[in-house]
């Protein structure tokens, strides 16, 4: 008799739990069938639910059970597979909101700045074994500061916070999104790109970091960009390669120029920033392709 009721409770249980709603339905699954069939845990679902990235179909108002639809399954399957990936939450947000073609779009602008990320931690690490394979530091060759002007330009750029880690994927992301509203608004970019450092980025702490594209162009802002013109100045710096480019070692450059300008008893008047050539990462690692650069007051007379 016990075993009779037990199956029949089983047998039964989306029926048992979801009479507030439309009855029996095939297509209702509980959490764990859910789960099992998507790939995610009960704690993930519990996650994405709160988040508002994935809601039940529907919750006992007195239990608090989720019900599942079946229909809900490719987009739980779709966010298990961007969660291997490590993508955060809000990307994942934002890649399954629009159609197929806005999420490749977003996906591989991601992935871009994931690859970039990799490829920046590779070039930290072959540093380091240069460091620890050497009884010498590893050197920063002798290269000149130099001065130019710089007129003023139209910029389309997004201000963000990020730590070091996450640095170059951010830039390398936010570009690649900067470059394609341009693009779409019937802009004309007019070559290279760079990035204001409005704070001090550590490993540890984060940042204020402004990603910077010129254009030519009427183009309205649109959400995260911003739309202004970067002022005429005088600047110092130095170029650097992209070998060059590698957390810690790129932080030899800004010293050259800092020490640079204030041995020359120049004030600076503005941000550092790193100053990018088109395409700059299809370039050789040996040849040049960033600027360090630092806004300076100019010389008295």
């Amino acid at each position: 008799m016990t075993l009779t009721i037990y199956r029949y409770r089983h047998e039964n249980k989306r029926a048992l739990l979801c009479p507030w709603g439309r009855g029996f339905d095939d297509r209702v699954l509980t959490i764990t069938e859910f789960g099992r069939r998507a790939g995610l845990s009960h704690k993930a679902l519990r996650l994405y639910d709160m988040s508002g990235l994935l809601s039940p179909a529907q919750v006992d108002p007195a239990t608090r059970y989720r019900l599942y639809d079946e229909e809900q399954l490719e987009r739980a399957r779709r966010i298990s597979v961007l969660r291997q990936l490590d993508m955060p939450l809000a990307t994942i947000t934002a890649v399954l909101a629009g159609s197929d073609e806005e999420a490749s779009i977003l996906l591989e602008r991601w992935w871009a700045g994931e690859q970039a990320t990799a490829a920046a931690r590779a070039s930290t690490v072959e540093y380091l074994r240069a460091q620890l394979r050497r009884t010498d530091r590893p050197g920063f060759a002798p290269r000149p500061v130099l001065e130019r002007e710089v007129t003023d330009v139209k910029v389309a750029t997004i201000r963000t916070r990020t730590n070091q880690q996450l640095l170059v994927g951010v830039i390398v992301s936010l570009t690649s999104e900067i470059n394609a509203y341009l693009l779409d608004a019937g802009a004309t970019l007019t070559g290279g790109s760079w990035v204001i450092y409005h704070d001090t980025i550590t490993p540890e702490t984060e940042g204020t970091i402004e990603v910077c594209v010129p254009f030519e162009g009427m183009v309205d802002p649109a959400g995260a960009i911003a739309i202004r013109v970067e002022p005429a100045h005088r600047e110092a710096y130095c170029t650097i390669t992209m070998a060059d480019c590698a957390y810690p070692h790129i932080m030899r450059a800004y010293e050259v120029v800092f020490d640079w300008a204030r041995a020359a008893g120049l004030p600076d008047a503005g941000a550092p920033r790193e100053i990018y050539r088109t395409d700059c990462h299809l370039l050789p690692r040996d040849e040049p392709a960033v600027d360090i650069a630092l806004p300076i007051l100019a010389r008295r007379p």
